[in-house]
Order: structure tokens, then sequence, then C-alpha cells
């Protein structure tokens, strides 16, 4: 057993997200979105590199040596994988970690709306999930696959950096590739998929843009395509995929991806103060007809409006998701205000409102 895998057990025990171990400082977890310290003696640069170098393969201690920060999986069969990345900082090594738990949770486990899980039974198309960093994306995203694993019959491909949830074949065949192990790049492999007889992508990040250029062609030609992108909201998205692109080719994505676009949800996580744990909400777009012709015609500030009378189609803002945690008692007023789009609706719940510069 290496020496750090007992961090890795209290990380679990503790339910945290994330494991941070810096030189010069006790170790600390993120725990319900909050870093507490560990009690544990301040780590110095020789006992952290060798704990880290412990369970990283030779070639990513080569990498991180070369260029200072490193992402590579780490596994403990039969607890959880893990998301970690090795980087130098002002004092010397560090690295952080993400659980990512062994079991998938379904759909309804996670308390997402239901037209969710609807999306993993579409033929064809380009299926965003946005966010910030740590907000449940992968979460998300591994149970509508896990979905689509049980109820369909067709290969799924997977690609990240690095591997995160693990689907096991169920009625699809599924193919996990990792980048930097498995192929080059996120853009080789998305080309390579495309000659592998996929029916349904995974892009872990659509982060450039030819990996984003490959994903909308893919889902132009008849593949359901699932992508992350770290936007805060569905119009936000559609701007920032055509912003990518030289203004030359603005005119043509936005009409490729108006025929392309199936879906976006974007989605924030809270501390739940009714209980220990998180829940997350979201804002969900479905691209209706009305939907793609805003799109095309460079409208994109009208889709909030488009998405509050798209009920009926699964569509809700985020700040109505936001303010029914709220009701339900799931979360906080400060926190509800802290990371609604439209502060104004919620600053009647704060009994000390404080005077925020961003809306001057």
């Amino acid at each position: 057993m290496a020496k750090i895998d007992a961090f890795f057990k209290l990380m679990h025990e503790q339910g945290a997200s994330d494991l941070h171990l810096v030189t010069g400082q006790p170790p600390a977890l993120r725990i319900r979105g909050e870093m507490e310290r560990v009690k544990y003696k301040i780590l110095d640069q020789d006992e952290l590199r060798s704990m880290l170098y412990e369970i990283a393969p030779e070639d990513k201690v080569k990498t991180f040596e070369e260029t200072g920060d490193v992402d590579f999986g780490y596994e403990i069969p039969g607890l959880a994988r893990y998301r970690a990345n090795f980087f130098i900082q002002k004092y010397g090594v560090a690295a952080v970690f993400r659980e990512i738990p062994s079991e998938i949770l379904t759909i309804e486990q996670l308390g997402l709306p239901p037209v969710i899980g609807k999306l993993a039974s579409l033929p064809r198309g380009l299926i965003l999930v946005t966010g910030p960093t740590g907000s449940g994306k992968s979460t998300t995203l591994a149970a509508v696959i896990d979905v689509a694993n049980r109820t369909r019959k067709d290969h799924i491909i997977t690609i990240e950096d690095p591997i995160e949830f693990v689907h096991q074949s169920q009625g699809c065949i599924v193919n996990h590739r990792e980048v930097g192990l498995h192929t080059r790049t996120f853009k080789s492999a998305l080309r390579g998929a495309l000659r592998e007889d996929p029916d349904i992508i995974l892009v872990g990040e659509m982060r450039d843009l030819e990996t984003t250029s490959l994903a909308i062609e893919a889902a132009s030609t008849g593949h359901l395509v699932f992508g992350t992108m770290h936007t805060p909201s569905a119009p936000k998205t559609v701007d920032r995929i055509i912003e990518i692109f030289p203004s030359t080719e603005q005119a043509q994505i936005r009409s490729t991806l108006s025929d392309g676009l199936r879906a976006v949800v974007a989605q924030v996580l809270f501390k739940r103060i009714d209980k220990k744990g998180r829940c997350a909400a979201l804002e969900i777009l479905i691209a209706t007809p009305a939907v793609r012709n805003l799109i095309r015609e460079s409208k994109t500030h009208q889709i909030p409006s488009m998405i509050q009378t798209g009920k009926r189609y699964g569509m809700q803002l985020l700040d109505d998701a936001i303010m029914d945690l709220y009701n339900k008692g799931m979360i906080s007023g400060d926190d509800a205000y802290l990371k609604a789009n439209d502060k104004s609706i919620f600053r009647p719940l704060l009994k000390t409102p404080p005077t925020d510069f961003t809306e001057a």
C-alpha cells in the first residue's frame, strides 16, 4: 500500500471531494465545498515529492519534472478512482486529488429533472453540460451515459483527461480512452473516433477550436455527442462556442451549431443546510426550432426568455432552480444570492444585503 493511500481512505471516510497536499502546509480536505485542515504535520518538500512519485507512472513523473504540472488517474481497488494533478508552486511541489466515486449514481439518486435522463435516448446531436470546476458536470454526464448504457444497444466512446467514471459494458459496448495514455490529444482521439463506428461520443472537455469543431461535425453527421465547457449559463455557452472560431467562420458555425445542438445544461453546486451533502441547481436549454432560429440569427440574448416560456419541454432558468432549492429549505439565502445570475431576485432573502459592486 502506498503511503498516500491513508489520506485517500480518510478522504473517503470524511466524504471529501478533494485532497490538497502542499509543501510547507498540513494536508487539507474539501468537505461540502469548504476547506478543512487535516491534523497532520506540515509536509516538507522531499517527503511530499516521495509520496507523490510513489503512485505516479514513470512517464508522468518525467512530464512533471519537464513542465511543472501533470494530470493522471489513480485507482485504489474497492475504494475509488482519483483524478490527480501535480504542480510546482512558490514553496515547492503540490498536488490536488479529486475523488471519482466507484458507484455511478442514477438520475433519480442525484435528484436531477427527468428531462436529463431523456437526453440519453436522442439519436444524434450535441449536448453540453457546463459550469465552473467542481460543479458536478462529470457526475451528471456519468448518470446520462449510464442510462444510455442500460437502455440502448450501441457503441459508446469516452475521451477524457484522465478517465473518471468507469462504465462496465451493459446493453452498449463502452470504450474509455485517456488523453496522454491511449491517445495524444482530444482532437486526435475525436478524429479517430469518427472511424471507430461510434453511436455516442463523450468528449471530456471542449477546450480548443479544433476539438470543438470536430465535436460539432460529429454531432451533425449522425452521432450523439456529449461535452463539457466552463461556462456559467446556456446563452454564454452558445456565445463561447461561436467566439472560439475566427470571425470569418462565425456565420457558418452559427448555422451548423443551430442544426446540431440539442441541449445545454448549466449547473451550480450548493452545500445543503437540511442534511449532509450537496445538491445541484440546473439551467436547462432544449434546442427547439425557435431556439435554433435565435442561434442562427445571432439573438442569443433572447434565449433566457425562450427558456422561461419553454417549461413544457423541460426547460428552466438557473435562478428559478436556485429559488426552488431555497424554498424547499435545502440551501441558504446567502448561498443562493452568491451563486445566482440575477442577484436582485435574491436580495430580499438576506437579513443584511451586502453592497454588491458587481451591480454598480
